[in-house]
């Protein structure tokens, strides 16, 4: 028993061992990092600019969202995967593709045409709608805000952050059953 005890000892020595030795292979540096950053944060600047929306980070969302005020919150990721699952509260769900997507593909939306799309949104084009998908990286957002301002929607919205900056500002999420 004794000796059973010691192999795995040894086992657990061993495993952090090789453990903390790749742990810093697999780390990135401070620069390697800002470089992430830098890359991600000039192309959420080019995709705003080129989809004519405006940003909203988690705070100002939730300031939103307390307001009470008529706001239509568009979760853009799959129902079943990720809606379902946790959802800003009050958020309805619209599927986009990740890819940038020029011109509108029913494929790409889970089968629904850009007239669902308008039915969606509705019929008054100053509402403040607010699109979001999971991390700053993810452009689900960026394809739904910027078809709703080709359509004329005047206060659209992109929260980059999406629920991943949601839940780490530990705001509440919804779920279905």
């Amino acid at each position: 028993m004794m000796r059973m005890v010691k192999n795995l000892l040894k086992l657990v020595i061993m495993s952090l061992i090789v453990m903390g030795l790749s742990v810093p292979v697999l780390a990135k540096d401070k620069f390697e990092l800002e470089l992430e950053k830098d890359v991600e944060a000039v192309k959420l600047v080019r995709d705003t600019k080129a989809g004519g929306y405006e940003v909203i980070s988690a705070e100002e969302l939730k300031k939103l969202v307390d307001s009470k005020k008529e706001i239509l919150i568009v979760d853009t990721m799959p129902y079943e995967d990720s809606y379902k699952k946790e959802h800003v509260p009050g958020a309805k769900q619209f599927l986009f593709p990740i890819p940038i997507m020029a011109n509108w593909d029913a494929k790409e939306t889970g089968g629904k045409s850009m007239d669902d799309f308008v039915a969606f949104l509705g019929p008054n084009k100053d509402k403040t709608i607010v699109f979001y998908c999971g991390f700053v990286k993810c452009t689900r957002s960026h394809n739904g805000a910027a078809f709703a301002k080709q359509l004329g929607y005047k206060n659209v919205y992109r929260f980059p952050g999406g629920i991943f900056a949601w839940k780490g500002a530990d705001y509440p999420v919804e779920k279905l059953k």
